[in-house]
């Protein structure tokens, strides 16, 4: 009998991306599955025995980690905090762990507590890691620039997600991608020569999980669907065919470049195929900015009509936009706001400059002497932080950041970019949304919900103006909705955050004056007010602390240590300078 293997996924944190505050809606607990962990466990020996916990669908318990030989991880930068919680456990309990992943892959010197790493991919590292184990002669590190065949990478072991937490399931296609975008890490991953599995492949995959039961939307993961056309267009006739003979079972969306407005034919097929959404790195308007960065494939053709093209033909836009970049003038955030607003994209992800490791953004800041940080919180959309010196002054870049959220997830604007991307939609889909009993739970949820919010009106008028725009599209109309209820949350938690650091600075900086201003006689009683002011203070920020949202406390953490430790600086210098008697 081999080993007893835990397959553990860190926590994601609330995010954007996350839809957290809509999951209750549909009775899920996370989006996807852990995928990388799921083909991990189908390239591990037969004999071994394997379970998966995802920390996003059930806590790391002891019970669980010590009935395992070893704990496997994977993870992103942004569930850095999470895998140091599992990983402390596992020390702590005796287990081994072995890690890999994206984060490990990019910054494991600064990961501790891991006895092995497994990193890059897995098709080429962990065979001799496997082989090493069994003779007892495991090493610290494996790592490969060898970019593996995908044709040799396994049926991922969907038999090992019990039950039915997640929205959404995810296949992968391809990997690596063409573009040379100087803040990516992509390529510096997984290479910029796109390799694909092979057709019969992904059905294989496709029919492993329609056989255990899924259907609804899937998730093809790739980071850019396209970055080998020839190949996809070769994959879409067959996966139009699989589609067509179950019913179309699977809504499907994917990640591609903006260049695919630019190829009639592979929009069409995709259609065909059932894709009903793409995401697209925008990044920016600014075309000297797009330049610089190396976002060549977004210069071929206007954007915003490029945008419109894809939605034209039947396809959501959900877009990924940057701000901090070195050429970004101070009008960049009402020219962000205005793109998005122009170009109807609802599901707009506007994120702060992340200098990532070991891009080419990563190496020219580091060469200029710009690096403040070593990697960053992984969480470019509300961790206000930078790891970089931008040419901007920080201040401006962060305000600016933020009130371009603030604008983008009023609900009034954006619910207008919903209405006007319903009625410039085209409904080309081969087969209606199915209306099921998670459907169903979503939209009484949201009645209930919605119509109660401090946004009411708007959510009403939505609903109505949506469904007479395009009757057909009502399972389209209900999600953005229901979407926006998660963005809208998000916003409002990240915008009570950040009052209340800039509450903790205020306070901070009238204590110092009022300190200033203690003199004369009666020194000792009034610094022993101030005392108890400071107590008083103290005690009210904590109260304000526990009313912040549970996911953004972390946020606040480290200002609320530096506050109170400021304040006891302050009075513990004041008590070293009293007046002789």
């Amino acid at each position: 009998m081999g080993f007893k293997v835990l397959l553990v996924y860190p926590e994601m944190p609330a995010t954007y991306w996350s839809l957290r505050y809509v999951l209750p809606f549909i009775g899920k607990k996370a989006l996807f599955p852990p995928l990388g962990l799921l083909t991990v466990a189908a390239m591990l020996p037969s004999d071994y025995e394997v379970t998966l916990l995802d920390m996003n669908v059930e806590p790391l318990t002891r019970a669980a980690v010590a009935w395992a030989d070893l704990v496997f991880t994977s993870s992103m930068i942004v569930q850095k905090e999470s895998l140091e919680r599992a990983i402390r456990l596992c020390n702590e309990l005796g287990k081994p762990v072995v890690a890999g992943g994206p984060y490990p892959t990019s910054c494991h010197e600064e990961i501790r507590g891991v006895d092995h790493f497994v990193l890059n991919e897995a098709e080429t590292t962990l065979p001799p890691f496997l082989h090493d184990l069994a003779l007892g002669q495991a090493k610290p590190l494996y790592t490969s620039t060898e970019k593996p065949d995908l044709r040799l990478s396994p049926t991922p072991r969907f038999d090992l997600v019990r039950g039915r937490p997640y929205a959404q399931m995810a296949l992968q296609y391809s990997r690596g991608c063409p573009h040379t975008c100087e803040f990516c890490d992509i390529i510096e991953l997984f290479g910029r020569q796109p390799r694909t599995k092979m057709a019969h492949q992904l059905l294989r995959e496709l029919d492993a999980i329609y056989r255990a039961g899924w259907r609804g939307s899937l998730f093809l993961v790739d980071d850019n669907f396209i970055g080998n056309r020839k190949e996809v267009k070769a994959l879409l006739p067959q996966l139009i065919d699989w589609q067509r003979q179950r019913n179309f079972p699977f809504t499907l969306f994917t990640e591609a470049s903006l260049d695919l407005a630019n190829d009639d034919q592979l929009m069409d097929l995709m259609i065909e195929a059932n894709f009903d959404m793409v995401f697209m790195g925008i990044e920016t308007p600014d075309v000297a900015t797009l330049k610089a960065a190396g976002k060549q494939q977004n210069l071929k053709a206007d954007m915003l009509t490029s945008v419109r093209k894809v939605q034209k033909k039947g396809m959501e836009v959900s877009g990924g936009f940057i701000v901090g970049f070195d050429s970004d003038a101070e009008d960049i955030f009402d020219r962000q706001v205005q793109f998005i607003q122009e170009a109807a994209i609802p599901t707009a992800m506007v994120g702060l400059l992340t200098a990532l490791p070991k891009t080419h953004l990563h190496h020219r800041l580091q060469l200029e002497g710009r690096l403040t940080e070593a990697t960053g919180g992984g969480n470019n959309t509300h961790d206000l932080r930078l790891n970089f010196v931008p040419r901007m002054d920080p201040h401006k870049l962060i305000e600016g950041y933020k009130r371009v959220l603030a604008e983008i997830y009023d609900p009034n604007r954006y619910f207008e970019r919903c209405l006007k991307l319903l009625r410039t939609m085209t409904h080309a889909s081969p087969a209606p949304r199915r209306i099921g009993l998670m459907e169903l739970r979503a939209l009484v949820m949201s009645l209930c919900v919605q119509t109660f919010s401090r946004y009411s009106w708007a959510y009403w008028k939505f609903l109505v103006k949506g469904m007479l725009a395009r009757p057909r599209m009502a399972a389209e109309t209900m999600t953005m909705a229901v979407k926006g209820h998660h963005f809208f949350r998000i916003t409002q938690n990240l915008l009570e955050l950040d009052r209340f650091k800039y509450t903790l600075d205020r306070v901070a900086r009238a204590f110092e004056e009022r300190l200033a201003g203690i003199k004369g006689d009666d020194y000792l009683k009034k610094l022993a007010e101030l005392k108890v002011y400071r107590d008083q203070v103290l005690e009210q920020m904590r109260v304000r602390y526990g009313k912040l949202n549970k996911d953004f406390r972390g946020y606040a953490d480290e200002a609320v240590a530096n506050f109170q430790a400021t304040l006891d600086k302050l009075i513990a210098r004041l008590d070293g300078t009293a007046p002789a008697a």
